[in-house]
C-alpha cells in the first residue's frame, strides 16, 4: 500500500460473533475501480492455518498469535484509486447503514475535507462482540471487520499482520512549541 490507512485496529471484540455477523456490501463495484486492491478473508479453518504461520519466535508475531486465537474472522478490504470521485458518499452510506444502534455503537466518528473515519462496536452484554473501522479519504477506502474474542487494549497490535494494514495510531498531532530558553 502507498501509506497507512489510519487506525484500523483500535479496538477488537471480546465474544464471538456468528460470521453471518458480517456487514455485506458488493465490494466488487469499488474493486473494479481501484488501481491497488487488498482483500483479505480469514475466517474458521483458514483463519486457523493462517495464524501457524506466525512464529512464536519473534515477539510480535508471537504477540498476534495470541491476540488472534479464538477469532472467528478477520475481513479486510482496501481499495486505492488513481483519482477522487471513485467511491460516493452512497457507497459509504450503504455501509453505515448496517452499523447503527441498537446492535452498534460509533464509538470513534472524525470527518475533515475529503477525510472520514468511523469505528463502531458491538456489544453483547457487558463484552465487545464486533468491531468495524470504515477510513476513506479523497482516494482510497479501507473497511476492517474483526469478529471474535480480542483485549480491547491490546488489539493493535495486529496492526500488519494478516493482511491488516500497519496503522500509527492517534490523530495527526501538532508541532510540539519551541522550549523557550533562558537568557
Amino acid at each position: 500500500m502507498t501509506r497507512p490507512l489510519w487506525v484500523f485496529v483500535l479496538i477488537a471484540t471480546a465474544a464471538a460473533q456468528e460470521p453471518s455477523a458480517r456487514v455485506q456490501f458488493d465490494w466488487s463495484k469499488l474493486a473494479a475501480k481501484a488501481i491497488e486492491k487488498v482483500d483479505v478473508t480469514l475466517d474458521g479453518p483458514v483463519l486457523e492455518f493462517a495464524t501457524k504461520f506466525l512464529s512464536e519466535g519473534k515477539e510480535d508475531e508471537a504477540k498476534a498469535k495470541r491476540l488472534v486465537q479464538g477469532l472467528r474472522g478477520i475481513y479486510v478490504r482496501t481499495f486505492t484509486f488513481e483519482k477522487e470521485g471513485e467511491y460516493s458518499e452512497a457507497d459509504l452510506n450503504a455501509i453505515r447503514s448496517q452499523l447503527r444502534a441498537p446492535q452498534w455503537t460509533k464509538i470513534v466518528d472524525t470527518q475533515e475535507k475529503h477525510d472520514s473515519l468511523g469505528v463502531y462496536l458491538k456489544m453483547r452484554g457487558n463484552a465487545p462482540d464486533g468491531i468495524v473501522v470504515l477510513a476513506a479519504d479523497a482516494k482510497s477506502l479501507a473497511f476492517v471487520q474483526i469478529i471474535g474474542p480480542v483485549d480491547l487494549s491490546t488489539l493493535s497490535e495486529l496492526s500488519g499482520t494478516l493482511g491488516i494494514p500497519k496503522v500509527g495510531l492517534g490523530s495527526k498531532s501538532a508541532p510540539k512549541p519551541a522550549r523557550k530558553q533562558d537568557d
